[in-house]
Formats: C-alpha cells, structure tokens, sequence
C-alpha cells in the first residue's frame, strides 16, 4: 500500500499513476459521451453513435500511447487515414464469414506486427484493432458505410481536441534533453581531468555514472525514446549512446604515470573535448548550432596521433585519450543527424558508423521490418499469436452466430498476453472482474426496466469512474467496470433485458479461452527463450567481428577494406536481442528473482561496433611489429572464445533448466564460466609499442571486462540467496 504522503504529492504535482488516469478519464468520456449522446439524442443515428463512442474509446482507453495528451494527439491526427481505411476494409469483408475470418487473420498481424516501429504504434495497435473488429461482425451493411466513417471520425477528432487542450499532462525532459544534461556533465569531467590529480574524485565519478544512467532506455519514457525507424530517431539514440561511450571512458581515464605530469598535447585535447561537448549540450539543449565545430577537436586527435607519448605508460593514457576524443566527435555528429537530419555535416570516418545517412526514409523503415520479418523476431511471434487468436475467435463467433461475438475478439486483444503465465493470470482475474461486473450490470437492466433516461445520465459518471479506477487498479477492475459501461451503452442504443450481461459474460470466457490456447500453441514462454537465442546469436556475431577486426590490425599490409559482413551480423543481431529484452522487461517472469544480466550482454554488442570502428580508425599505415602482432591475435583469440563460451551458456536455458554449463558442472564464479578470456596474454606492453597496439588492447580489455559482468550476473542469478 502506498504510503499518503507519497500519494498526496501526486496528487498536487500531477504526476503519477492516479492523477495521469484521471486526467485521460475525463478527456475520454468527455469525447466519447458527447458524441455519443449527440448522434443518438440529437440526430437519431444509432449506428454513428456507436461508432464514435467506441472510435474514442479505441484509441483512449484500450490502446496505450505514450507520452502527454499533445503527443498522443499527434499520433492520432496521423492514424485517421488508417481509421477509415480499417472500417472501410471490415464492412466490405464482413460480407462472408470466410473473407472475414481471412480479413481478421491479416489485418490482426499487420497491426501486432507494426509494434516493431516502436512504442507509439504498439500503443495504438489495440485500439486500431478494435476499429477493424466492430464493422467486420454482421449484419452486412455497406450503405451504413458513411455513417460509420462519420461517427468514428467525430468521436475521433473530439478525442484529439480534449487530449491537446484539456487538463494537460506535466511536461518531462524529452531524450534530447537528458543527452544534454548528459554532454555537460562530460565537460565538467573533461575539465576535472585538466587539473591536478588528472583523474576524477569519487563524487565526480558517481555524478557522471547517474548521468549516463538517465540515458538508459528503463529509465526513459516509453514516447521519449528513439525507438524509430528514422533518421532523426536513430540519430538521437546514437547520441545517447556515444553520450554514455563518452562518460565512461572520462571516468576511466587512467592518470599520468607517477612522478611525472601530463603531457601538454593531452591537456589541449582534453580542451578540445570540452569546448566540442559545451557546444553539443547547446545544440541539443536549445535546437541552435554553437558557433563552434568539432574541426579543432579532429586537428588535436590527428596531432595526438602521430605524436607517441615517450613512456608505455603514457602511450597507454594516450590511447584512452584519444578513445575520449573518439567519443566526443561522434557525439557531435549524432547530435546533428537527430537536429539536423540529412542536413548534418560528417567527416569522412563517420560515412560508415553513421550509415543510415545515406539512406532514404523507405529503406530504413524497409531495415527495421525485414530485420524482424522472421520466427527468430518477438514483434513476428506476438504477431502471429494475435492474428491466429482473432482468426479463430471470428471463426467461431460467425459460425455459431455469437450475440455481441465482437466482445469475445475484444477480449482476446485485450487480454491475450505474450507468454502463456501472463495471460493465464489475466484471464483469471479478467474472467472474476466480469463475473462481478455481469451480476451488477444485471441487476441495474433488470431495476432499471428499460428507462433509457436513467442510463443517458449515468454513462458520463460511470465511464470516468471506469476509466480513472480500472488502469490504477488493474484488468479485474477495468473488467468489471467495462461491463457496467457497456451494458449502459447498449441499453440505450435498443431494447435490452439482464440477459446481456449474461451475454457480455459468456463473450469473455469464449474470447479468453481462445486467447489462453493460442498463448500455449505459439511460443508460450514469449521472450523468455527468444532472448537466449538472440543474445548468443549476437555473442557469436561479436566473437567473429573481433577476430577479423584484429586480424585486419595485425595484418602485415593491412587490407584497404574492413570486415563488413561480420559487422552487419552484429548491427542486425544486436536488434533482435535489444528488441527481445525489450519485451523480456514488460513479462511477469517465473520464477521471481534474480536473472542473468541480460543488459550488459546487449551492451557488449555497441562496445564491439563502435570499439572496432576506433581500432580501425586508429591505423596509420605502418604495420606492427610481429611480437606485438602476435600478442594482439592471441588476446583477441581469447577474448573471442570467451564471447562463444558466453553465447552457449545463453543458450542453455532452452536446453537445462538448471543453467548448468555444457559440461554439467556448476559454476564457481566467473573464471569457472568463461577460463577463455578473463586475462591478457602478457601484462606488460612491448617498450617499443605504439598508438594502435594500445587502442587494440584497449578495446579488449573493455570486452574483457564485459565478460566478466556476463559471468558475474550469471552466477549471482544461480547462487541460492
């Protein structure tokens, strides 16, 4: 139970669960009661009437778009067209049960499906879908066409005008923002790391690690992540990631060797960092380009590049600096491309980290789908689970003529969740929520007597009350109270008696019953097993990358072209696996308690793609030395076995529910789970080495210490608390 003084300050800043529930309770009965009320009392249009109280209440109180009330009507003003596209394609279809049943099979996985666009359009799926369930049941009725469209439309545009003008939603910090607050916190360290002791104190340390933790999508709005497809959206991410990228390597800045003092060249390109992440914040804080570029910042890193520091100690700290400067210049970039899109200006070493440029709108939208476009994919797999349900729920309720059949599809939209747990226990507190809600709906028919007066003046309390209580208090309730609603509406719109809550009843337990078989046919654990599989397919495509990244370093005439195919392999699997987690977050998971850490496996797969990109940015054209060479391959030889022997243990909870390792022995600790890679081939560097032996080894040392996070988490997961 919360505690009151927490509920109180909700309550007087508007934030929190209960006051952002009432505030979209009342624009939606607002919405939908007027022009319900109006089509039926004033203009005697039934038809219009239910059209436009459920074309409001789709998208209002089934869907869940993201965001404040003005961001949610942006997205609705672009789903009209949708809108009367669905209805005209439900009524022509609903003309035999078979096109129906084919119509409901293909639009219900189009939609589950467009969740891969990101969390707006998988908030609308549901309410869409309920658009496209309402005019496909019988009776055929193509001349009411008009009527329809009319009613929905109405109810739709009076949604969108009480979500951007009434009762508007606190603002919060957009992702731009935060990746703002994020680019000033690097200048603070940068210029920290200027001053004596040349490394940063605990309390800057811990300040910049809460500023690259606000960047972490768990701790995003969903309709404030860059979860799209497009240009500006994957700019935007790309900029939270080189933000985080950037505060890391800052805080990891190893200091100057003991008893000497910095070198000059490094301090100016600490300078350079700073004044380039200062003009960064400005652009992203305030939408202006600074009057500054990054120019300078490129000319310090080239300088610092073919200048070796004299002592390998130094070099090493060089290295690292010259990763900071790295970080900083593709922070830059990534900021213009979200401002500026196409517009964004770019050196040549970013044409290939920031490939989307070069892509039109259509062929990335074409990248996110075809990505997903496969039984290996979360979106495809709920996809398919929706659409088989809704084909069989319309099946059954037009070949036995089902009264009111549309609520059992509601029910399956509303109720069927991505693993078989999860729906079971909705369905279970759904099912008692309706029972509930069905005695009372049937005693208010019965009491009442058909005195539709009674119920006009009840509707508009009732649905605030339904939609303030029922999303804080959860489906038992949202299911009990929507009983009552609707019970109300169709008492109004014809003669009714108790016996369609008894109806409303039945629809449920059919719809539910649908939706819990079909959870158990189609992939009943959800993202749970898929986030195994996508996580050691993105391992796998690492531990390739790594090694034809170094063997292109090491290479006695290192070839003119970088490995692409095993880069691609990462860009791709790393969405898969990202996009699992993503639902593996949102599923009741069973048992309870701690799992693997399934976030710094995601992680790892950024630190490859972007660390190889440094590594192979940090080439001068002179080949290694054959000793350094050689312990570079070894390294790299470890690390990268290390990343396969990480990908099999994801593998395993498939196989051996025990989350034993292949050989069956349990694990230790981390060395235990993966001996490959936990240490350097030798622990101190060649006097003689240079820039890219350091950068190279930085870069595993980075993917040694992610594996050693994976092996940790997998203990801490399987340890008896």
């Amino acid at each position: 139970m919360r505690a009151l003084g927490e509920l109180e300050r909700e309550l007087r800043t508007g934030t929190g669960p209960v006051p952002a529930a009432a505030r979209r309770a009342v624009r939606t009965t607002f919405a939908s009661c007027t022009s319900f009320l109006v089509f039926l009392y004033a203009f005697d249009r039934p038809v219009a009437a239910t059209y436009a109280l459920f074309g409001a209440v789709s998208l209002a109180g089934l869907a869940r778009i993201p965001g404040t009330g003005r961001q949610r009507a942006a997205v609705m003003v672009r789903l009209l067209p949708v809108v009367c596209f669905l209805v005209v394609l439900g009524t022509f279809l609903a003309v035999r049960t078979w096109s129906a049943v084919l119509g409901m099979a293909v639009v219900g996985f189009c939609l589950a499906f467009s969740s891969a666009a990101g969390p707006r359009a998988a908030g609308a799926a549901p309410g869409l879908q309920l658009l496209y369930i309402l005019p496909s049941f019988p009776p055929y009725l193509p001349h009411t066409l008009g009527e329809r469209l009319g009613g929905a439309l109405a109810g739709l545009l009076l949604l969108i005008a009480a979500e951007a003008w009434i009762l508007p939603d606190p603002r919060v910090p957009t992702y731009a923002a935060r990746a703002a607050g994020a680019a000033a916190e690097a200048v603070r360290c940068a210029a920290a790391l200027g001053r004596p002791p040349y490394v940063l104190t605990a309390p800057a340390a811990a300040r910049a690690r809460a500023a690259a933790e606000s960047l972490r999508s768990s701790r995003v709005p969903e309709a404030e992540r860059p979860a799209g497809a497009g240009l500006r959206e994957r700019g935007l991410a790309h900029t939270g990631l080189a933000a985080r990228t950037l505060l890391s390597r800052l805080r990891n800045l190893p200091g100057p060797p003991t008893g000497r003092g910095p070198r000059q060249a490094g301090l100016d390109l600490l300078g350079a960092v700073r004044e380039s992440a200062t003009g960064t914040a400005t652009l992203l804080r305030d939408g202006r380009q600074p009057a500054t570029d990054s120019s300078e910042l490129l000319r310090v890193r080239a300088r610092n590049a073919h200048t070796p520091a004299e002592l390998p100690e130094s070099r090493r700290r060089q290295a690292a600096l010259l990763e900071v400067a790295d970080a900083a210049v593709a922070l830059r970039t990534a900021a213009e491309i979200a401002l500026r899109g196409r517009g964004a200006h770019l050196d040549a070493d970013a044409a290939d980290r920031f490939w989307y440029v070069r892509e039109s709108t259509v062929r990335l939208w074409w990248h996110r789908l075809a990505a997903h476009a496969g039984p290996r994919s979360v979106h495809f797999q709920n996809a398919v689970r929706i659409a088989l349900a809704l084909a069989v729920a319309r099946t059954v309720a037009g070949l036995d003529s089902l009264p009111h059949g549309f609520w059992a599809m509601l029910a399956v939209v509303s109720l069927t969740r991505t693993t078989a747990v999860q729906t079971r226990g909705t369905v279970r507190s759904a099912l008692i929520g309706t029972c509930v809600g069905a005695l009372a709906a049937g005693t208010v028919l019965a009491l009442a007597g058909g005195q539709t007066t009674v119920f006009a003046i009840a509707l508009a309390p009732l649905m605030l009350f339904t939609f303030t209580v029922g999303p804080v208090k959860g489906v038992g309730w949202a299911q009990a109270l929507f009983t009552l609603v609707v019970s109300v509406v169709f008492a109004q719109l014809s003669a009714v008696t108790w016996q369609l809550a008894e109806v409303r009843f039945l629809d449920v337990l059919i719809g539910s019953s649908i939706g819990i078989v079909c959870g158990l046919l189609a992939w009943p654990r959800g993202a749970q097993d898929e986030l195994g599989r996508a996580v050691a397919g993105l391992l796998r495509a690492c531990a390739d990358d790594v090694e034809s990244t170094t063997a292109v370093v090491t290479a006695a005439g290192r070839p003119a072209e970088p490995p692409g195919d095993e880069e691609h392999r990462v860009r791709v699997t790393l969405v898969m696996a990202e996009s699992a987690y993503a639902q593996y977050q949102s599923e009741t998971q069973r048992p309870a308690g701690p799992g693997p850490d399934w976030q710094a496996t995601v992680m790892t797969g950024h630190h490859v793609l972007w660390g190889a990109g440094r590594v192979l940015g940090s080439a001068d054209g002179k080949p290694l030395a054959s000793g350094e060479a050689a312990g570079l391959r070894e390294y790299a030889a470890r690390v990268a076995a290390g990343l396969r022997r990480a990908a099999a243990v994801a593998d395993l909870p498939r196989g051996t529910p025990d989350g034993r390792p292949p050989d069956g022995r349990p694990p230790d600790g981390p060395a235990d789970l993966l001996p490959e890679a936990l240490s350097p081939p030798t622990q101190a560097a060649p006097p003689d080495a240079g820039l890219l032996y350091f950068a190279t080894t930085a870069w595993l040392d980075s993917l040694t210490a992610d594996l050693e996070t994976i092996a940790s988490g997998r203990v801490a997961a399987r340890t008896p608390a």
